[in-house]
């Protein structure tokens, strides 16, 4: 029961009772003898009342209440006030009938929403993109109120078969709901990973689920894979999507697809700098005047106070960052992520000026044409274009196709257009050449620039259409009950040559890799928040525990091991701690050798596991030593109901190990190879086998 209609409740019934108790003390007749009786006893008989009365009072108003409140007749369901947060109302004072609700955690999603929301004008329709947790989604059952209206569902599916936090409240209601939508029209593209368990989970949940309750499919669910070819798996649902639109409702394609501005540009001449916005990811200023809570739209600016590199050779630069989150009143629990904002190389933003003769320093805004729209503009405003595309816009990706389309109208050559809108294209030849002249060959925005000559977009427009810079997630390599003021990073820093022979870096990486500790200067201070995960130590420390974590995988493991070395310091009874660890050289980049060992040598951690790829003829990684060991494996699995963890590549490492299990569950539980298999998959479900994975 909701606790504010309980409460309500509770407040009309209490004084009824009262009125009825205290209401039927007068009608209590004395007996009738002499008036000298009558009055001591009529006195006495007041006395008493009284008294009766206010010790019921006292013990009814101070009781501990533990009584359940009475059941009273259930109230009809009454149609909700309008309130700020309905589509219905907001779609249907501004013309719309179709809404594509996103559920996005890396801007993939609400990118395709809008695309999909700008397609429909072709076809004489208007579509609105919103974010499900701006809105109340039990309206969708109105949505049949306004004509030839749909709801297309872009939904990205978040690590282990979770929905994306703007989705989070959408699931849940989904969940609970017993709503009728039997008006409702709708469709579902999925955005997943293929090398995932649990692939495109709430994709397929939301299409189910909304046709348990009765709404319309109208078209078929789309399941992208980003693992594949995320954009080319969108186009082809998109271009088959549309036509079925058309059918349902019986209307055409009005024209040729056209670029249609969502935003408008403001030049600020004479502007205030205060009130300019330097970095910031929502609150003006939020970095000089920093105010807790701290989330993905109010980061902490943390100041790095150690960075040092992991490994003793080879080209790649491993390292270890500890984060000072003092007064921050940040919590964490080992397992948890780490979310950073890093900022492009502005060397790439200075070419990126260079070549479309901008001027980066001149402050602007980009003001959303439609008035009515949540999101006035693409990325905090005003800006300068510098900041914009060094803290805001993604630069070092390879643009999508939809970019490329609107972009071909400012290339002057005739070739170099043709080819811009041949890559945008859903023709099989399109969908080849954007593949490798794009997507294969890694070429960014100031690639492509580089690469056509003629193609010289206004900055402005550019800015509209790069996607944002989105927060990079680290597993936390550190325990709070050890390091409560502090939070540790494990990462390797990308670099690599294209087929173009340009030199690419991973953004985040690098841009961690030069911040050194620095207390009076700003290079140090990184833009972070905690995202709570599932991966967890079980809730009884003499619980066994397997860990598989090959390379910058043992990351979340060091703050396992750290905190079962608490836990035995505290005299807890601590279970077995095993660990299984690869990395290619022995002498090269073993990380946290000298950790590692000192915590084999103190009996925390029992057994530890290390397989060096590279340093004899044949390979040798994790799952060929869980293999070597498969006997114990087998008997702290089923014997000491040990909990199984492994973190690190998802396309290769994850998925040889699980099939290694899937061999010992086999051989020393005499199963069947399905039996087996579905052995693995309950002990998922039992949170016995965890996975902090990433492709």
């Amino acid at each position: 029961m909701d606790s504010r209609l309980q409460e309500t409740r509770r407040q009309s019934f209490v004084p009824l009772t009262i009125m009825g108790d205290a209401g039927m003390e007068p009608n209590v007749s004395p007996p009738d003898n002499s008036a000298q009786q009558d009055s001591a006893f009529s006195m006495m008989d007041l006395f008493l009342i009284s008294l009766i009365i206010g010790l019921f009072t006292y013990w009814f108003f101070f009781r501990k209440k533990k009584e359940e409140v009475p059941d009273l007749p259930k109230m009809q369901s009454v149609a909700a006030p309008v309130r700020d947060s309905s589509f219905i109302e907001k779609m249907k004072k501004t013309g719309r009938n179709i809404v594509v609700f996103y559920g996005s955690q890396t801007g993939t999603a609400e990118e395709f929403a809008n695309r999909l929301s700008k397609d429909a004008h072709r076809y004489g329709l208007r579509g609105m993109a919103a974010d499900p947790e701006e809105y109340d989604l039990s309206d969708l059952s109105r949505l049949s109120e306004i004509d030839k209206s749909l709801a297309v569902f872009c939904m990205a599916t978040y690590g282990e078969g979770d929905p994306t936090d703007n989705a989070q409240d959408f699931y849940d209601w989904l969940q609970e709901a017993d709503t009728d939508l039997s008006g409702l029209r709708f469709a579902v593209f999925g955005l997943g990973n293929k090398t995932y368990e649990h692939f495109n989970a709430m994709g397929k949940y939301v299409d189910k689920r909304l046709e348990e309750l009765g709404a319309q499919r109208i078209f078929e669910l789309g399941l992208g894979d980003d693992d594949g070819n995320l954009e080319e798996d969108f186009i082809t649902w998109r271009e088959q999507f549309w036509p079925a639109v058309c059918e349902h409702f019986g209307v055409e394609a009005t024209g040729e697809e056209s670029s249609i501005r969502q935003y408008e540009l403001v030049v600020h001449t004479d502007v205030n700098m205060n009130k300019v916005y330097t970095g910031e990811m929502g609150r003006l200023k939020s970095y000089e005047n920093q105010k807790p809570p701290f989330d993905a739209k109010n980061p902490f600016l943390a100041q790095v106070r150690e960075n040092r590199k992991l490994n003793e050779g080879g080209e790649r630069h491993l390292m270890h960052l500890e984060l000072d989150i003092s007064n921050s009143k940040i919590r964490y629990e080992s397992g948890d992520h780490v979310a950073v904002y890093p900022a492009n190389d502005s060397s790439l933003v200075n070419q990126i000026g260079e070549i479309l003769g901008t001027d980066l320093d001149t402050i602007m805004s980009l003001n959303n044409l439609d008035e009515e729209s949540n999101k006035k503009h693409p990325f905090p405003c005003p800006t300068s274009y510098r900041t914009a595309l060094t803290y805001y816009l993604d630069i070092t990706n390879p643009p999508r196709t939809n970019v490329l389309y609107e972009l071909a109208q400012y290339a002057t050559d005739a070739g170099e257009q043709e080819r811009l809108r041949k890559m945008a294209s859903s023709a099989a030849e399109g969908k080849a050449l954007y593949l490798s002249w794009v997507v294969e060959a890694r070429r960014n925005i100031l690639a492509i620039l580089q690469d056509m000559p003629s193609l010289r977009p206004p900055i402005d427009h550019l800015c509209e259409l790069l996607p944002r810079l989105q927060a990079r997630y680290y597993s936390i390599a550190s325990s709070s009950k050890v390091h409560p003021n502090a939070i540790h990073i494990c990462a390797v820093t990308v670099e690599y040559e294209t087929k173009t022979g340009r030199l690419n870096k991973g953004v985040a990486t690098n841009w961690l890799k030069n911040k050194v500790p620095d207390e009076n200067g700003s290079n140090s201070l990184v833009p972070m928040y905690v995202r709570k995960s599932q991966f967890r130590l079980p809730f009884k420390p003499s619980t066994p525990v397997i860990m598989i974590g090959p390379g910058t995988g043992i990351a979340p493991f060091i703050g396992f091991i750290q905190e079962r070395a608490w836990l035995k310091q505290q005299g807890k009874e601590v279970g077995e701690t095993v660990l299984y660890y690869g990395c290619r050289h022995e002498r090269e980049d073993y990380l946290y050798r000298e950790e590692l060992a000192r915590f084999h040598q103190e009996g925390v951690l029992t057994q530890l596991n290390v397989a060096f790829s590279r340093d004899q003829a044949e390979k040798v990684y994790v799952q060929h030593l869980l293999k070597k060991n498969k006997e114990n494996v087998w008997k702290l699995v089923n014997e000491g109901n040990a909990h199984i963890y492994v973190c690190g590549d998802a396309r290769n490492m994850a998925r040889d190990v699980q099939n290694t299990f899937y061999e010992i569950v086999a051989e020393f539980g005499n199963m069947s190879q399905p039996q087996a298999v579905d052995y693995v998959k309950k002990l998922m479900t039992k949170g016995r086998y965890s996975l902090d994975v990433w492709s």
